[in-house]
């Protein structure tokens, strides 16, 4: 079993559990903490280190136990300590005191999580999501009229977009901005009460302007979904305006530090010039021009400028993921349970497979997810900064962000709910945060976008790159695809593969795992499952384009869980190929070693949770499915020496965990305890355990 031991801990560090003596052959790899942690800091290595420190202060930390209306007043101020910090202005014009840093800006913003999700996500209202609109979706005009004061918080503001009728269906909302000619004003209406903007962060008190999503409509033409600039508040009294009324939404499963909010609007009139027109404008006779002929492309197009809210989420999940598993992972290499393969010492957590299967695969993906969001952000800042802006890689970053958005809030609910249950009862203590963040983290999941929804998006974008490859070939290309489409499927169906693959292995399993574990080999497995899945969608809704839209919509409908099930299988695989372009990137030998074993893992873990239809469709052999759980567990054994370094190159500290479980003080009353018994041996005054008497007193009757 492995002990545990003392070994020097600098700031941010705990004693660490000692690795298991090598074997006589082959000496252990060491993980070189220092260079994995440089590299997981990514291009922004220096934002993250700055954003780190701020977050370690007491004056940005969620205290739990207060009143939701106590908490609000506290996370509006730690929104004036970021200003006064110069935290978050990085990505708006240098003109105007800001950057131009887009990718600098997220990576710092996410790190605020650790801090306070509701800190984390005010500030994303705030900046990420109210200052965008105007940026992006404004003028000159109106970066020079509202950004400073949005900038230095005299404007707190709302982004009231989703209605109470529509939430991830945008192009629905009801709420219309009707252009007046007579006094060149927009009327804004909510004609109902679904139509109410609902869950509006800032809106139920804090709220003085908001941008508002509406219905553009002039000369009796509707043109639309655009942007407009509404003030809300009387800034004086913070009285609703004429016009404006709107509830509080209350209290909340989570993230209770931020006032959301409903608003509504009875025939509120706002200037023309309020409209923000990057993308569409109305001339002061009503008519209306967009640079961007096409509705539905112009449509996208606004609302792609605004991805940066989904790239953050995807960062910050993965940074509440790393916080939970360190202190989970450290706590395991310290807690004692059961005497399994000792009769005087209990063995330590992480040394039950069980323990190692449900914390080492969620690492594996964590740091899946984790390069995988490098990759998001550095595409991110290429478009936003105009490096490499075309259409082509908006719908990139668009999808991307959609994708592994998606995947990274559901892996961070599931993380920190394994990682509460991996601690026990001490787990739900509120002190250890796993409750808490899961609680904030779980609207993650549906708001800027719903996560289902968002792999709809995704699973659309592989359907049309697939339609793409066909759309111009001749009738010899498309039958010899077809051909050899019809051959793969016999051969996967009539078992041929199989036999195949039992060939290679020769029935051996060492063989078998060694198929597996090969990278093409994990590589060939999830692209095909991947495409695949895709082309079978895609042959199941040929010619659904000439159907009616009924007919059209139902055919969809009834392959709608497959596209999205395809859609997901796209993001593991992206997570997968970010995590192998990573260990390209490491030059420590054990390094590269041991995060391989953890990429191994990963891939090995998806091809576990899809085995069925590895099986069913004939891509594996039962001789190597069967081997794939076993070598899992090989790779558990592997791993554990180096758990404690894995989760340290995370680089958070004691005050970005801040959970008692991760302080130490279970290995100071495990030790306590065991030399207290140690004491009671030695001393011959131990009393006798009552198994042991009675074996003494058979073994004496038989003599």
């Amino acid at each position: 079993m492995t002990e545990v031991v003392d070994r020097p801990a600098g700031k941010g560090q705990r004693p660490a559990a000692a690795k298991p003596a090598p074997g006589p052959s082959r000496a252990q790899p060491a993980v070189d903490v220092e260079a994995l942690g440089r590299q997981l800091l990514g291009k922004w290595a220096d934002v993250r280190l700055q954003a780190r420190e701020l977050a370690a202060r007491p004056e940005l930390h969620k205290i739990e136990g207060l009143t939701h209306t106590e908490h609000r007043k506290r996370v509006f101020g730690q929104l004036r300590y970021l200003v006064e910090n110069e935290a978050v202005h990085r990505a708006f014009p240098a003109a105007l005191g800001g950057s131009d840093d887009h990718g600098g800006n997220i990576a710092g913003f996410e790190e605020l999580v650790v801090a306070d999700p509701s800190l984390q996500i005010k500030a994303g209202v705030q900046w990420g999501l109210f200052g965008s609109a105007v940026m992006h979706l404004g003028t000159a005009e109106h970066h020079a009229t509202w950004l400073p004061g949005i900038m230095n918080l005299d404007i707190p503001g709302c982004f009231a977009m989703t209605e109470t009728g529509h939430g991830s269906d945008v192009a629905s909302i009801a709420t219309t901005a009707t252009y007046d000619p007579s006094t060149e004003e927009f009327v804004v209406h909510t004609p109902f009460r679904a139509a109410w903007k609902d869950y509006i962060g800032n809106a139920a008190t804090d709220g003085l302007g908001a941008v508002v999503f509406a219905q553009l409509v002039t000369r009796g033409v509707n043109h639309g979904v655009h942007a407009f600039y509404v003030d809300l508040r009387n800034p004086e009294t913070r009285e609703f305006l004429p016009g404006i009324g709107g509830e509080d939404d209350g209290i909340k499963g989570g993230l209770n530090g931020i006032d959301n909010g409903r608003l509504h609007f009875t025939n509120v009139r706002i200037p023309r010039t309020n409209l923000l027109n990057r993308y569409g404008d109305v001339a002061p006779d009503g008519t209306y021009s967009s640079p961007i002929a096409s509705p539905g492309r112009r449509f996208f197009t606004m609302l792609g400028t605004l991805v940066q809210g989904r790239v953050s989420l995807d960062g910050a999940a993965v940074a509440a993921s790393k916080v939970a598993l360190k202190a989970a992972i450290g706590y395991a290499t310290e807690r004692r349970q059961f005497n399994a393969s000792s009769h005087t010492d209990e063995e330590v957590l992480l040394d039950y497979q069980r323990h190692q299967r449900r914390l080492f695969t969620r690492l594996a993906t964590t740091y899946a997810a984790g390069f995988a969001h490098e990759q998001l952000l550095e595409k991110f800042d290429d478009v936003f900064s105009g490096a490499h802006d075309t259409d082509e890689d908006r719908q990139d970053l668009e999808t991307l962000a959609a994708a592994l958005k998606a995947l990274s809030t559901w892996h961070a609910l599931d993380t920190l709910q394994e990682c509460r249950e991996a601690c026990g009862g001490a787990g739900f203590l509120i002190e250890n945060r796993f409750a808490s963040l899961r609680a904030d983290l779980d609207v993650y999941a549906t708001f800027e976008g719903d996560n289902t929804v968002l792999l709809q998006l995704v699973a659309k974008r592989l359907l049309a790159d697939y339609a793409k490859e066909f759309r111009n070939v001749d009738f010899g290309v498309l039958a010899r695809y077809v051909v050899g489409q019809a051959t793969g499927a016999a051969i996967h169906r009539t078992g041929l593969r199989q036999v195949a693959q039992f060939m290679a292995d020769t029935g051996s399993v060492q063989r078998a795992a060694i198929a597996l574990r090969d990278e093409e080999g994990q590589r060939a497995l999830l692209t095909d499952r991947v495409q695949t899945m895709v082309a079978e969608a895609a042959g199941s809704l040929r010619g659904s384009n000439r159907l009616s839209q009924e007919k059209g919509a139902a055919l969809f409908n009834r392959h709608q869980n497959e596209l999205i099930d395809a859609a997901q299988a796209h993001a593991e695989l992206l997570q997968w190929e970010a995590f192998t372009d990573a260990l390209r990137e490491m030059e420590d030998p054990g390094t590269k070693l041991v995060l391989t074993w953890l990429r191994d893992l990963f891939g090995l873990s998806l091809i576990e949770k899809n085995l069925s239809w590895y099986l069913m469709n004939g891509r594996l052999s039962m001789q190597r499915g069967r081997t794939v759980g076993e070598y899992i567990n090989r790779l558990l054994v592997k791993i554990r020496p180096h758990a404690l370094d894995l989760v340290e190159a995370f680089g958070y500290g004691d005050d970005h965990v801040r959970a008692a479980v991760a302080t130490g003080a279970e290995k100071e009353r495990q030790d306590e305890a065991r030399a207290y018994f140690r004491s009671q041996r030695a001393s011959g005054q131990a009393p006798v355990d009552e198994k042991v008497q009675l074996a003494r007193t058979a073994a004496a009757k038989r003599n």
